[in-house]
């Protein structure tokens, strides 16, 4: 069993349509999805809000690898370009988790890098999984309580599914 939670984020184009490109992609491995949530950008932020979900997936023939490779496709689909580290981007998709594996290699750091500092993934992903665990980091729902989340808008009047 192959267990992953996926950050999607976009913030050119049509951003629903974006996200929903990803949910589309994964409809047959997707166990849930978040609601969406709209942010301003980070690292780079003279560039428009993102609008962000997070998917757990399910898949019992997919590691860690596959997860990426699956998510990087997903961009590609849906005309990702990438020309700045943290710069404005169609569609992105991080694996943030996959079951409890733990990766230091420089193409897939599992946990993601950053996940137990971002409410941008946190509250979308304790949606729908109130019991999340970040791997080496602890209980999502305490990492959270350490983080100013008042920038993470719900945005009830857009559905992915």
């Amino acid at each position: 069993m192959s267990r992953a939670v996926l950050s999607l984020g976009s913030n050119l184009g049509d951003r629903l349509a974006n996200l929903r490109i990803a949910v589309d992609g994964l409809a047959e491995v997707l166990v849930a999805v978040s609601p969406v949530y709209e942010t301003a950008a980070w690292g780079v932020t003279d560039q428009p809000d993102f609008l962000n979900a997070v998917c757990v997936v399910d898949d019992p023939g997919t590691d860690a690898w596959g997860w990426l490779r699956r998510g990087q496709a997903l961009e590609n689909a849906a005309g990702r370009v990438r020309e700045l580290r943290w710069g404005p981007r169609t569609l992105d998709v991080d694996v943030v988790v996959v079951d409890d594996v733990v990766s230091s290699d420089p193409e897939l750091v599992l946990p993601h890098p950053g996940t137990h500092e971002r409410a941008t993934v946190l509250i979308p992903w304790l949606d729908i999984d109130p019991e999340a665990i970040v791997p080496g980091r602890g209980r999502a729902d305490a990492l959270l309580a350490a983080l100013d989340a008042d920038g993470v808008r719900r945005r009830d009047d857009l559905e992915l599914r």
